[in-house]
């Protein structure tokens, strides 16, 4: 990974934080600190138990409480999560102004755009705020027009079934 950049990692597979996890371990295998937060992304415990034993290279934070997906949830459960994940957007905001990793890794990011929980300018208001020594890697199904200035380093995934060609 090239100093500094930004990378999106988007598409329908669902594969975007398999490749996130695998640059963190690249990172972390240099001696590089990486921090994740993920969003919108449930109580997958094996998944969570996998990245716990890279720990302290690198370090997952979720802030969601609830064990059911996002659409599931009612009115007042649903404004609860968008407080927990803007609390993880404002923890985004504190370790890239404190410096405290080589990369941090923004996985689910982008859907939170898709489920109108926050804004553009909520995801560029992180990645303006970035110095040039933190990479930052943003997952998700699509991504926004607006941001794709942004972005240095795009990745579109996508699952092509070779037995109908």
């Amino acid at each position: 990974m090239d100093k500094g950049l930004i990378h999106a990692y988007y598409g329908s597979k669902g594969d975007q934080t398999s490749l996130a996890i695998g640059e963190a371990i690249s990172c972390a295998s240099k001696g590089q600190s990486v921090i994740m937060i993920q969003f919108l992304k449930g109580k997958d415990e094996e998944q969570i138990r996998f990245i716990q034993q890279l720990e302290p290279d690198v370090k997952l934070f979720r802030f969601e409480k609830s064990n059911s997906s996002f659409e599931e949830l009612s009115s007042e459960k649903k404004q609860e999560e968008e407080q927990n994940i803007k609390n993880g957007l404002n923890f985004a905001k504190k370790v890239l102004s404190t410096k405290e990793c080589s990369l941090l890794i923004l996985d689910g990011i982008l859907d939170l755009l898709e489920h109108h929980i926050i804004l553009s300018a909520d995801v560029i208001a992180i990645v303006d705020s970035k110095g040039e020594d933190v990479e930052i890697i943003m997952t998700g199904s699509n991504i926004q027009e607006e941001l794709i200035p942004y972005v240095e380093d795009a990745v579109q995934m996508q699952s092509i079934d070779y037995r109908f060609l």
